[in-house]
């Protein structure tokens, strides 16, 4: 029941994404281009994310998922290093490519090898990311 619920979450959340423009990453670059032809649409798609979320957050404090486990506690509101360097690659590469790792996994079946290329790196620099930001820490430490 659960892989169910989890595929249909996730079909609808990349019908969502087509839906909403988010895996076309010329409007995507349209929207980080503040200088140029600004396309806000994107700022409308953030919002009706964040705000269901916002609600959901709300909603399940003190419930039990249907299909079992735990709700995933809200995220800390601390700023710290790994927060800060995630977030600069993030952008760096949503601002190169136009694409964050949600619409590039929803972009597959068209994206054709580029999108293949990007999802190849994306996956590469998931995989690179924690012996990395271990050797990090241990320098920090020794610092």
């Amino acid at each position: 029941m659960r892989a169910v619920l989890s595929l249909v979450s996730g079909a609808l959340f990349g019908a969502g994404l087509h839906v909403s423009g988010m895996t076309d990453t010329s409007r995507v670059r349209g929207f980080l281009d503040i200088a140029g032809h600004w396309d806000p649409t994107l700022a409308f798609v953030m919002g009706g994310a964040i705000l269901p979320m916002l609600l959901a957050w709300r909603m399940t404090r003190g419930r039990v998922p249907l299909a079992g486990g735990a709700f995933p506690s809200p995220p800390a509101n601390t700023l710290n290093r790994p927060l800060v360097f995630g977030s600069i690659l993030f952008g760096i590469g949503w601002g190169l490519v136009g694409l964050c790792p949600g619409p590039a996994i929803a972009s597959i079946s068209y994206g054709g090898w580029p999108g293949a290329v990007f999802l190849v790196a994306m996956l590469a620099g998931m995989w690179a990311v924690p012996p990395l930001r271990r050797m990090l820490d241990r320098q920090a430490s020794h610092a």
